[in-house]
Protein backbone atom coordinates (compact mmCIF):
# COMPACT_ATOMS: atom_id res chain seq x y z
CA UNK A 1 0.00 0.00 0.00
CA UNK A 2 1.44 3.32 -0.70
CA UNK A 3 2.65 5.77 2.03
CA UNK A 4 0.14 9.09 1.89
CA UNK A 5 1.88 12.14 1.93
CA UNK A 6 2.49 14.34 4.88
CA UNK A 7 -0.19 17.26 4.30
CA UNK A 8 1.55 20.71 5.08
CA UNK A 9 0.26 23.94 6.57
CA UNK A 10 1.93 26.59 7.69
CA UNK A 11 1.26 30.50 8.86
CA UNK A 12 1.13 32.92 6.04
CA UNK A 13 3.90 34.75 6.52
CA UNK A 14 6.35 31.56 6.12
CA UNK A 15 3.87 31.43 2.62
CA UNK A 16 5.11 34.89 1.81
CA UNK A 17 8.99 34.11 2.35
CA UNK A 18 8.80 31.01 0.81
CA UNK A 19 6.75 32.87 -2.57
CA UNK A 20 9.87 35.50 -2.21
CA UNK A 21 12.32 33.06 -2.33
CA UNK A 22 10.43 31.58 -5.30
CA UNK A 23 10.51 34.49 -7.34
CA UNK A 24 14.30 35.68 -6.10
CA UNK A 25 16.66 35.84 -8.93
CA UNK A 26 19.78 36.38 -5.88
CA UNK A 27 19.07 33.10 -3.95
CA UNK A 28 20.44 29.92 -4.94
CA UNK A 29 18.91 28.11 -7.74
CA UNK A 30 18.32 25.07 -5.59
CA UNK A 31 17.17 26.79 -2.83
CA UNK A 32 14.05 28.81 -5.25
CA UNK A 33 13.47 24.81 -6.50
CA UNK A 34 12.79 23.60 -3.17
CA UNK A 35 10.23 26.94 -2.03
CA UNK A 36 8.54 26.20 -5.43
CA UNK A 37 7.95 22.76 -4.64
CA UNK A 38 6.50 23.48 -0.65
CA UNK A 39 4.25 25.99 -2.16
CA UNK A 40 2.90 23.41 -4.69
CA UNK A 41 2.84 21.06 -1.89
CA UNK A 42 0.89 23.45 0.34
CA UNK A 43 -1.86 23.92 -2.25
CA UNK A 44 -3.10 19.92 -2.06
CA UNK A 45 -1.21 18.61 -4.35
CA UNK A 46 0.13 15.27 -5.08
CA UNK A 47 4.00 14.45 -4.89
CA UNK A 48 3.72 13.27 -8.68
CA UNK A 49 2.23 16.24 -9.41
CA UNK A 50 4.30 18.45 -8.20
CA UNK A 51 7.05 16.90 -9.89
CA UNK A 52 5.60 16.33 -12.96
CA UNK A 53 4.43 20.15 -13.13
CA UNK A 54 8.04 21.32 -11.78
CA UNK A 55 9.75 18.81 -13.90
CA UNK A 56 11.74 16.73 -11.28
CA UNK A 57 11.14 13.59 -9.37
CA UNK A 58 7.90 12.36 -6.69
CA UNK A 59 11.02 11.53 -4.67
CA UNK A 60 12.84 14.93 -4.30
CA UNK A 61 9.49 16.66 -3.82
CA UNK A 62 8.86 13.83 -0.81
CA UNK A 63 12.36 14.42 0.54
CA UNK A 64 11.76 18.21 1.03
CA UNK A 65 8.08 17.70 2.01
CA UNK A 66 9.37 15.98 4.88
CA UNK A 67 12.46 18.29 5.72
CA UNK A 68 9.89 20.67 5.77
CA UNK A 69 7.40 19.74 8.05
CA UNK A 70 9.75 18.43 10.58
CA UNK A 71 12.31 21.63 10.18
CA UNK A 72 9.48 24.37 8.55
CA UNK A 73 11.64 27.21 6.42
CA UNK A 74 15.21 26.21 7.79
CA UNK A 75 14.59 22.68 7.08
CA UNK A 76 15.27 24.03 2.81
CA UNK A 77 18.41 24.87 3.79
CA UNK A 78 21.51 22.52 3.22
CA UNK A 79 23.03 21.27 6.78
CA UNK A 80 26.67 22.44 7.74
CA UNK A 81 29.14 20.22 6.06
CA UNK A 82 32.61 19.22 6.97
CA UNK A 83 34.04 19.51 3.90
CA UNK A 84 37.38 18.32 3.30
CA UNK A 85 40.33 19.18 5.76
CA UNK A 86 42.10 22.58 4.82
CA UNK A 87 45.56 20.68 3.28
CA UNK A 88 47.04 24.12 5.06
CA UNK A 89 46.03 26.39 8.41
CA UNK A 90 45.07 29.60 6.85
CA UNK A 91 47.91 31.76 8.50
CA UNK A 92 50.26 29.32 6.88
CA UNK A 93 48.55 29.89 3.39
CA UNK A 94 48.02 33.24 3.71
CA UNK A 95 51.90 33.92 4.26
CA UNK A 96 53.13 31.42 1.92
CA UNK A 97 50.81 33.62 -1.11
CA UNK A 98 52.40 36.79 0.14
CA UNK A 99 55.99 35.75 0.18
CA UNK A 100 55.45 34.44 -3.28
CA UNK A 101 53.72 37.14 -3.89
CA UNK A 102 57.05 39.27 -3.30
CA UNK A 103 59.01 36.72 -6.10
CA UNK A 104 58.97 37.07 -10.02
CA UNK A 105 56.34 35.74 -11.85
CA UNK A 106 57.25 32.97 -14.07
CA UNK A 107 58.79 33.78 -16.80
CA UNK A 108 56.48 35.99 -19.69
CA UNK A 109 54.31 36.55 -17.36
CA UNK A 110 53.83 40.60 -16.00
CA UNK A 111 52.46 39.64 -12.74
CA UNK A 112 50.76 36.33 -10.46
CA UNK A 113 47.12 35.66 -10.82
CA UNK A 114 45.43 33.05 -8.37
CA UNK A 115 45.76 30.23 -11.08
CA UNK A 116 49.46 30.60 -11.12
CA UNK A 117 49.93 31.39 -7.46
CA UNK A 118 47.45 27.98 -6.90
CA UNK A 119 50.07 26.06 -8.90
CA UNK A 120 52.65 27.32 -7.67
CA UNK A 121 51.76 26.48 -4.21
CA UNK A 122 49.92 23.05 -4.73
CA UNK A 123 46.67 24.41 -3.63
CA UNK A 124 43.64 24.59 -5.18
CA UNK A 125 42.58 27.65 -7.20
CA UNK A 126 39.77 28.46 -4.65
CA UNK A 127 41.82 27.93 -1.31
CA UNK A 128 44.33 30.94 -2.85
CA UNK A 129 41.28 33.23 -3.92
CA UNK A 130 39.97 33.22 -0.43
CA UNK A 131 43.17 34.55 1.33
CA UNK A 132 43.55 37.07 -1.78
CA UNK A 133 39.38 38.21 -1.10
CA UNK A 134 40.25 38.33 3.11
CA UNK A 135 42.61 40.06 2.52
CA UNK A 136 41.77 42.75 -0.68
CA UNK A 137 44.28 41.92 -2.53
CA UNK A 138 43.19 42.45 -6.41
CA UNK A 139 46.17 40.81 -8.75
CA UNK A 140 44.59 42.31 -11.82
CA UNK A 141 43.93 45.74 -10.85
CA UNK A 142 46.66 48.49 -10.88
CA UNK A 143 47.03 52.25 -10.36
CA UNK A 144 49.73 54.55 -11.08
CA UNK A 145 49.90 58.27 -9.97
CA UNK A 146 52.54 61.73 -10.75
CA UNK A 147 54.64 62.95 -7.98
CA UNK A 148 54.93 65.82 -8.12
CA UNK A 149 59.29 66.65 -7.03
CA UNK A 150 58.99 70.40 -7.30
CA UNK A 151 61.24 71.51 -4.33
CA UNK A 152 58.57 74.05 -4.12
CA UNK A 153 55.61 72.27 -3.55
CA UNK A 154 54.16 73.39 -0.82
CA UNK A 155 54.39 77.01 -1.43
CA UNK A 156 52.99 76.52 -5.08
CA UNK A 157 50.47 74.39 -4.09
CA UNK A 158 49.58 76.53 -0.92
CA UNK A 159 49.15 80.10 -3.12
CA UNK A 160 46.77 78.32 -6.08
CA UNK A 161 44.64 76.65 -2.62
CA UNK A 162 44.72 80.24 -1.30
CA UNK A 163 42.91 81.36 -4.29
CA UNK A 164 40.18 79.10 -3.93
CA UNK A 165 39.54 79.15 -0.24
CA UNK A 166 40.25 82.56 0.57
CA UNK A 167 40.34 84.69 -2.73
CA UNK A 168 41.04 88.20 -2.82
CA UNK A 169 38.59 90.81 -2.28
CA UNK A 170 36.79 92.38 -5.64
CA UNK A 171 39.18 89.99 -7.99
CA UNK A 172 38.70 88.10 -10.40
CA UNK A 173 40.31 84.15 -10.27
CA UNK A 174 40.15 81.80 -13.44
CA UNK A 175 41.73 78.66 -14.13
CA UNK A 176 42.73 78.30 -18.06
CA UNK A 177 44.14 75.83 -19.79
CA UNK A 178 43.57 74.47 -23.11
CA UNK A 179 42.10 71.34 -24.35
CA UNK A 180 44.42 70.34 -27.40
CA UNK A 181 43.81 68.19 -30.61
CA UNK A 182 40.22 67.35 -30.19
CA UNK A 183 39.71 65.25 -33.11
CA UNK A 184 36.41 65.52 -35.44
CA UNK A 185 35.61 62.00 -36.08
CA UNK A 186 32.51 61.26 -37.99
CA UNK A 187 31.51 57.44 -36.92
CA UNK A 188 28.27 55.26 -37.12
CA UNK A 189 26.19 55.67 -33.82
CA UNK A 190 22.95 54.27 -32.29
CA UNK A 191 22.16 51.53 -29.34
CA UNK A 192 23.03 47.89 -29.54
CA UNK A 193 21.43 44.91 -27.35
CA UNK A 194 24.37 42.59 -25.78
CA UNK A 195 24.64 39.06 -25.60
CA UNK A 196 23.30 38.84 -21.81
CA UNK A 197 20.42 41.15 -22.92
CA UNK A 198 21.15 44.71 -21.62
CA UNK A 199 20.85 47.74 -24.35
CA UNK A 200 23.91 50.20 -24.62
CA UNK A 201 24.96 53.23 -26.68
CA UNK A 202 27.29 51.47 -29.42
CA UNK A 203 29.68 52.76 -32.51
CA UNK A 204 31.66 51.77 -34.81
CA UNK A 205 35.25 51.00 -34.52
CA UNK A 206 35.49 52.82 -38.12
CA UNK A 207 35.84 56.65 -38.68
CA UNK A 208 36.47 59.64 -41.06
CA UNK A 209 38.81 62.34 -40.04
CA UNK A 210 37.64 65.42 -40.43
CA UNK A 211 40.80 67.57 -38.58
CA UNK A 212 40.88 68.82 -35.16
CA UNK A 213 40.69 72.12 -33.16
CA UNK A 214 41.83 73.39 -30.00
CA UNK A 215 39.94 74.55 -26.84
CA UNK A 216 41.16 77.53 -24.93
CA UNK A 217 38.92 77.80 -20.99
CA UNK A 218 39.13 79.61 -18.44
CA UNK A 219 36.65 78.87 -15.45
CA UNK A 220 35.44 81.00 -12.96
CA UNK A 221 36.74 80.11 -9.68
CA UNK A 222 33.57 81.99 -7.69
CA UNK A 223 30.63 81.82 -10.18
CA UNK A 224 32.05 77.97 -11.81
CA UNK A 225 31.52 79.25 -15.26
CA UNK A 226 33.14 79.21 -18.38
CA UNK A 227 34.53 81.55 -20.91
CA UNK A 228 36.20 79.65 -23.84
CA UNK A 229 37.57 80.17 -27.69
CA UNK A 230 38.51 77.55 -30.23
CA UNK A 231 41.55 77.72 -32.16
CA UNK A 232 43.53 76.03 -35.31
CA UNK A 233 46.65 76.74 -33.41
CA UNK A 234 47.65 76.80 -29.61
CA UNK A 235 50.97 78.90 -30.08
CA UNK A 236 51.72 81.64 -27.39
CA UNK A 237 49.74 84.37 -29.30
CA UNK A 238 46.87 82.34 -29.03
CA UNK A 239 46.98 82.42 -25.84
CA UNK A 240 47.75 85.73 -25.14
CA UNK A 241 44.75 86.39 -27.54
CA UNK A 242 42.37 84.39 -25.65
CA UNK A 243 43.28 86.13 -22.38
CA UNK A 244 43.04 89.86 -24.18
CA UNK A 245 39.56 88.69 -24.88
CA UNK A 246 38.88 88.32 -20.99
CA UNK A 247 40.98 91.05 -19.83
CA UNK A 248 39.05 93.57 -22.55
CA UNK A 249 35.64 92.59 -20.31
CA UNK A 250 37.25 93.37 -16.99
CA UNK A 251 37.52 96.78 -15.44
CA UNK A 252 41.07 97.72 -15.40
CA UNK A 253 41.06 98.40 -11.79
CA UNK A 254 40.08 94.85 -10.96
CA UNK A 255 42.50 92.44 -10.26
CA UNK A 256 42.84 89.05 -12.63
CA UNK A 257 44.81 86.12 -11.04
CA UNK A 258 45.12 83.30 -13.77
CA UNK A 259 46.07 79.87 -12.64
CA UNK A 260 47.83 78.13 -14.88
CA UNK A 261 50.34 75.02 -15.88
CA UNK A 262 53.49 74.60 -16.86
CA UNK A 263 53.16 74.54 -20.70
CA UNK A 264 55.49 76.18 -22.54
CA UNK A 265 53.18 78.98 -23.71
CA UNK A 266 52.16 79.80 -20.48
CA UNK A 267 55.55 80.72 -19.73
CA UNK A 268 57.54 83.84 -21.33
CA UNK A 269 54.81 86.42 -21.17
CA UNK A 270 56.45 88.93 -19.32
CA UNK A 271 56.05 91.83 -22.25
CA UNK A 272 52.30 90.46 -22.18
CA UNK A 273 51.85 90.97 -17.83
CA UNK A 274 54.19 94.43 -18.64
CA UNK A 275 50.37 95.78 -20.75
CA UNK A 276 48.14 94.29 -18.26
CA UNK A 277 49.67 95.04 -14.27
CA UNK A 278 46.12 94.28 -13.13
CA UNK A 279 46.57 90.88 -13.88
CA UNK A 280 49.15 88.49 -11.92
CA UNK A 281 50.01 84.68 -13.07
CA UNK A 282 49.71 81.58 -10.45
CA UNK A 283 51.52 78.59 -11.99
CA UNK A 284 50.89 75.18 -10.28
CA UNK A 285 53.71 72.95 -9.31
CA UNK A 286 55.15 70.49 -11.45
CA UNK A 287 53.54 67.70 -12.33
CA UNK A 288 50.49 68.59 -10.68
CA UNK A 289 48.45 70.14 -13.17
CA UNK A 290 45.58 68.56 -11.21
CA UNK A 291 45.77 71.48 -9.13
CA UNK A 292 44.58 73.59 -11.65
CA UNK A 293 40.11 73.15 -11.46
CA UNK A 294 39.68 73.80 -15.39
CA UNK A 295 40.84 70.35 -15.65
CA UNK A 296 38.02 68.98 -13.93
CA UNK A 297 35.52 70.56 -16.49
CA UNK A 298 37.61 69.30 -19.26
CA UNK A 299 36.81 65.83 -18.03
CA UNK A 300 32.73 67.09 -17.76
CA UNK A 301 33.20 68.01 -21.40
CA UNK A 302 34.37 64.66 -22.54
CA UNK A 303 31.72 62.69 -20.75
CA UNK A 304 28.98 64.46 -22.53
CA UNK A 305 29.61 66.69 -25.44
CA UNK A 306 33.22 64.42 -27.14
CA UNK A 307 33.13 60.67 -25.96
CA UNK A 308 31.60 58.91 -28.10
CA UNK A 309 29.97 61.29 -30.17
CA UNK A 310 29.74 62.12 -34.26
CA UNK A 311 31.46 65.19 -35.99
CA UNK A 312 30.93 65.84 -39.49
CA UNK A 313 33.17 69.18 -40.02
CA UNK A 314 35.25 70.63 -36.99
CA UNK A 315 32.74 73.62 -37.21
CA UNK A 316 29.79 70.97 -36.12
CA UNK A 317 32.36 70.05 -33.51
CA UNK A 318 32.58 74.19 -32.31
CA UNK A 319 29.02 74.34 -32.41
CA UNK A 320 28.43 71.48 -30.33
CA UNK A 321 31.52 72.64 -27.59
CA UNK A 322 29.45 75.94 -27.69
CA UNK A 323 26.35 74.92 -27.61
CA UNK A 324 27.40 73.00 -24.13
CA UNK A 325 29.04 75.70 -22.48
CA UNK A 326 26.33 77.73 -22.87
CA UNK A 327 24.08 75.66 -21.56
CA UNK A 328 26.50 74.67 -18.89
CA UNK A 329 27.02 78.35 -17.64
CA UNK A 330 22.58 78.34 -16.87
CA UNK A 331 23.06 76.34 -14.19
CA UNK A 332 27.17 76.46 -13.42
CA UNK A 333 28.35 76.30 -9.81
CA UNK A 334 31.60 76.80 -7.75
CA UNK A 335 33.48 73.60 -7.33
CA UNK A 336 34.16 72.76 -3.83
CA UNK A 337 37.94 72.32 -2.81
CA UNK A 338 38.65 69.75 -0.28
CA UNK A 339 41.38 68.12 1.14
CA UNK A 340 41.89 64.51 0.44
CA UNK A 341 43.93 61.81 1.61
CA UNK A 342 45.51 59.99 -0.87
CA UNK A 343 46.54 56.79 0.05
CA UNK A 344 48.95 54.63 -2.19
CA UNK A 345 51.11 57.43 -3.02
CA UNK A 346 54.82 55.63 -2.33
CA UNK A 347 55.46 52.63 -3.56
CA UNK A 348 56.31 49.53 -0.76
CA UNK A 349 59.07 46.96 -1.20
CA UNK A 350 57.18 44.37 -0.10
CA UNK A 351 53.32 42.92 -0.22
CA UNK A 352 53.97 42.49 3.27
CA UNK A 353 53.96 46.10 4.76
CA UNK A 354 50.32 46.99 3.36
CA UNK A 355 48.58 43.66 4.76
CA UNK A 356 50.44 43.52 8.38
Amino acid sequence: MPRVAISLTCEPKVVQELERISRSRTEEIRLVERAKIILCCLSGKRNDEVAAELDTQPLTVGIWRRRFAAHGLSGLYDKPRSGKPAKYPASELRQRILTKLEESPPAGLAAWDGGTLAKALSVSDDAVWRVLRKNGIQLRRHRSWCVSTDPEFSVKSADIIGLYLAPPQKALVLCVDEKPSIQALERTTGYVQTSSGKIVRGLKSTYKRHGVINLFAALDVAAGTIQSKTTVTKKRPDFQAFLDDIVSTVPDDKDIHVILDNYCTHKKNEEWLALHPNVHFHFTPTSASWLNQVEIWFGILSRKTLSGASFSSTEQLTNAIEAFIASYNESASPFVWRKREVRGAQLRNTIANLCN
